[in-house]
């Protein structure tokens, strides 16, 4: 069952540097022999230092340059096969209910200041969590870090199967440096050594305008193709865009409209991949709420919208369309229940209609009439800006109106009154991601789950579903150590999801990466997902050891 954990030793090859923006790539003449890399960002300016890997809000989260600084024990595939590579940790295994991981640290590593790194570090790492000293904010509930020799074991208080990746993304940090800290949840980290790690760069300088990281020459994996990591933020999007085109950067992680004509088509080097995860866009309606307190409008709503036309016009092929009635996207095709194979959803307009017949819909002058006699109308809603979700309101409006005669009103509030609206439960129809877990639990307990719900808020299960049964059924599947009791959870969530329609996934929700080939090769590909091409997710490291100068 997902995640496949892989015990075997990764060997790694060779890495990549990033450059500022006053100098990119494109300074090098098309020599890749030492050409730096830039990663850029769409988010602003940055002008608050923090090397903390543990702050969202630091300066090191923002850009993204923790993540080259400082590892963690494994990397978990969120698109691929999923699978799980050891990274500081020669092997990581968990016990049959996923309540307690053993890890076998990598040996002759050394942190970036010369001093060994130990199965110390890893203990002392978790006991902050279970001290006090750092908050818990994946939600690990740990019971016990403990070593024994060069084995650590580490103990939760409940099944960490749906939250493999939260344990094993933790980033370790140096005992001999961190336990001086008075505050590791506020400290910046920019005093002299502070910023130190094990990973393939050291920072180097910090200004407002980029930061700069040297390859780490006492590298465990080994010399680096790239010497120097350059991390820049842009105003916005179409800012990045102009300096990826330009060559001013070289990496990036975003959604770029017209992407064949704005930036593939600039230069045959330019690459971007979309790598599907186990997340989705998805459709969440107020279930709590005519019209969507029926069963009957959400399953011809489901036989209506179009999920191609999402992938093609609204994500400009940057997903692929989720039709499975289940709502499980192609990743997570071997958790369909037999039952569900090969069942799917299409655009089937005269299906949904003979839906709404049966269960005492009438048209008016083209328009759809409920069995109370009043006509179907209701607002979907999205972020002013969001041009991805606010094309895709169009679509359904459109498709909608034209296929069933609903009144579709599209709704772009700011961001603070859609996401009070998302909460409170004060909206019609929403589009939003999943939380992704890497299996069919992310989905479910997205959807269908009350544990969302806390003080009248929802964090998820937008629609406030509630089902004894499904909610036994999502416990039992996080829970349980029988890979056959966990399939027939699933199969109890897949036939509520397929029967009442919670939701309607469109597409996965992808990550995206936009680079060059100038100076490297052997970056992620269609062919060869061994990450995503997103710079700012864990396995960054894992391709700047696998880059390659360009011959």
């Amino acid at each position: 069952m997902r995640l496949r954990t892989t015990l075997a030793a990764v060997g790694v090859a060779a890495a990549l540097v990033l450059t500022g923006c006053a100098g990119g790539s494109g300074d090098n003449d098309g020599d890749s022999s030492g050409a730096a890399l830039t990663i850029a960002k769409p988010d602003g300016a940055i002008t608050t230092e923090s090397h903390n890997p543990y702050l969202g809000d630091s300066s090191a989260s923002k850009y993204g340059y923790a993540k080259v600084i400082f590892e963690p024990l494994a990397l978990v595939n969120p698109t691929g096969d999923l699978g799980t590579t050891p990274w500081l940790a020669e092997s990581v295994k968990w016990n049959d209910d996923y309540t307690e991981l053993t890890v076998v640290p990598r040996a002759d590593v050394k942190w970036s200041d010369g001093e060994d790194f130990t199965a110390d570090d890893i203990v002392f790492t978790f006991n902050m969590y279970i001290d006090g000293k750092l908050n818990d904010t994946s939600a690990l509930n740990l019971e016990s870090a403990t070593s024994d020799g060069d084995t650590v074991v580490l103990k939760f208080a409940d099944s960490k199967y749906t939250a493999q990746a939260r344990v094993l993304h933790t980033p370790i940090v140096p005992k001999h440096i961190w336990e001086n800290i008075d505050d590791p949840n506020t400290d910046p980290l920019t005093g002299e050594g502070m910023a130190v790690g094990t990973g393939p760069y050291v920072l180097d300088s910090w200004t407002t305008e980029s930061v700069n990281l040297t390859a780490n020459p006492d590298y465990w994996g080994g010399d680096l193709a790239v010497p120097e990591l350059h991390y820049v933020s842009y105003g916005d999007n179409a800012a990045l865009t102009t300096a990826l085109v330009s060559e001013e950067a070289d990496w990036a992680q975003a959604f770029i409209p017209q992407i064949q004509d704005s930036f593939l088509a600039a230069d045959e080097n330019n690459k971007f991949l979309a790598s599907p995860t186990a997340g989705a866009g998805t459709l969440f309606m107020n279930l709590q709420q005519k019209p969507f307190n029926d069963p009957a409008l959400r399953q011809a709503i489901a036989w209506t919208v179009d999920r191609q036309a999402y992938v093609d016009v609204a994500r400009e092929g940057a997903s692929t369309p989720i039709w499975s009635v289940t709502g499980l996207g192609d990743l997570l095709a071997d958790e369909i229940d037999a039952e569900y194979e090969g069942d799917v959803y299409s655009v089937d307009v005269d299906k949904a209609k003979q839906i709404l017949t049966d269960a005492g819909y009438t048209w008016k002058d083209e328009k759809l009439i409920d069995p109370s006699g009043e006509a179907v109308s209701f607002s979907i809603s999205v972020p002013a800006g969001w041009s991805d979700w606010n094309t895709e309101q169009a679509l359904i409006a459109e498709e909608l109106g034209e296929g069933l005669g609903i009144d579709v009103k599209v709704d772009q509030p700011d961001w603070g009154g859609w996401d009070a609206a998302r909460q409170e439960g004060t909206f019609d129809m929403i589009i939003h991601w999943l939380e992704d877990t890497g299996n069919a639990y992310g989905l479910y307990t997205s959807t269908m789950d009350p544990k969302w719900i806390v003080d009248g808020k929802a964090q998820f299960n937008f629609g406030r579903y509630d089902n004894p049964a499904v909610t036994e059924a999502l416990n039992t599947y996080a829970n349980t150590s029988s890979d056959e009791e966990r399939a027939a959870a699933v199969a109890v969530m897949e036939k509520a999801f397929a029967t009442d329609v919670p939701a309607i996934p469109l597409g996965s929700h992808p990550l995206l990466g936009e680079f060059n080939t100038r100076n490297y090769v052997g970056w992620p590909s269609e062919e060869d997902q061994y990450a995503s091409a997103d710079p700012t997710q864990p396995a960054v490291v894992q391709i700047l050891t696998k880059l390659k100068p360009a011959s």
